[in-house]
């Protein structure tokens, strides 16, 4: 984490002030990283309570107001807006002005904001690898993106300068930077985080529609492997629609290939191969205590989750 406590932006706008925005702001606050920011939300009541927190230093309606003289702009809304904001906010755009975005799915990102960026104005997607089933003003904390990964896409061509400054901002909210290709970040997020979002809201919902178990069963008798899928399956529902039709294809290649792997795992159980099973148990294994040696997550009981807090 960054030892830096000045400013690196005057003016800071947050396009959407959910959990990510809402946290991003926290973070910018308890490092003194803008000297202003900016929230824009579409509904009045995210507006309301988001003045009542009061993480931001201005809440407006309209986003060409959020973004007027704004250093640095960031998409916060889910990914199927973005070309509708993106329109809107252009021509309020100041030069040298850099724009970026949280989205889960860069290629869209680049798709549906690049065209609407004016000359002068730098373009740097991004993603912070952080989040929780929570959703609104009410979710953010500052601590969100402490130690986990931010990763920034410049299209070729981008500045180095605007590309230092906004990793240096990334790391001044708390996060590890990676840079990357858009393309390998879609298919690298398909396996990581979208496809298993969708097996956990399929098994969730499977179980729901099982006739023969009743939703009371369900819940008394939920064990830990099916209580964790139903915390990813609580995720924001309209920003994983947006993910699952902006990333398609990489989802739908890595969903192939998960299929050949489960009819695989279906043969070994069905004729008795114990010693398939094991060896895929065991390398299963070994990958999870590299992500907690990789300070991804903890080994602590129920994985470090204190149920009483977000």
């Amino acid at each position: 984490m960054t030892t830096r406590t000045g400013p690196i932006f005057t003016k800071v706008a947050l396009l959407g002030v959910g959990l990510i925005g809402a946290s991003m702001a926290h973070a910018m606050r308890r490092g003194s990283l803008a000297a202003h920011i900016a929230g824009h939300a579409h509904s009045e009541a995210t507006r309301k309570r988001a003045d009542e927190l009061g993480f931001c230093h201005s809440i407006h309606a309209d986003p060409k107001e959020a973004v007027r003289d704004a250093d640095l702009i960031v998409f916060c809304t889910p990914v199927g807006a973005f070309a509708e904001v993106a329109a809107a906010i252009a021509p309020a755009l100041k030069q040298g002005a850099i724009v970026s975005d949280v989205g889960s799915v860069k290629m869209a990102a680049i798709r549906d904001i690049g065209p609407h960026v004016p000359t002068g104005v730098h373009f740097i997607p991004g993603h912070p690898i952080a989040g929780t089933e929570h959703s609104g003003p009410d979710a953010g904390f500052a601590e969100l993106f402490d130690g986990r990964w931010c990763i920034l896409t410049p299209p070729a061509g981008t500045d180095e300068g605007a590309v230092t400054n906004l990793a240096e901002f990334w790391r001044g909210l708390g996060s590890r930077v990676e840079i990357m290709d858009a393309k390998h970040h879609d298919i690298v997020l398909a396996i990581t985080s979208h496809v298993p979002h969708l097996i956990a809201y399929n098994i969730v919902g499977t179980a729901s529609d099982l006739e023969q178990v009743t939703q009371s069963e369900v819940i008394k008798f939920s064990a830990g492997g099916f209580r964790d899928f139903t915390r990813i399956a609580a995720s924001d529902p309209t920003m994983w629609r947006d993910v699952f039709l902006n990333n398609r294809e990489a989802v739908l290649e890595v969903l192939g290939r998960f299929s050949e792997d489960l009819s695989r795992l279906q043969r070994a159980i069905r004729w008795g191969e114990g010693e398939m099973l094991f060896d895929l148990f065991t390398k299963t294994r070994a990958i999870r205590r590299s992500i907690v040696d990789a300070g991804q997550d903890t080994a602590a009981s129920n994985f470090g989750r204190d149920t009483k807090k977000r």
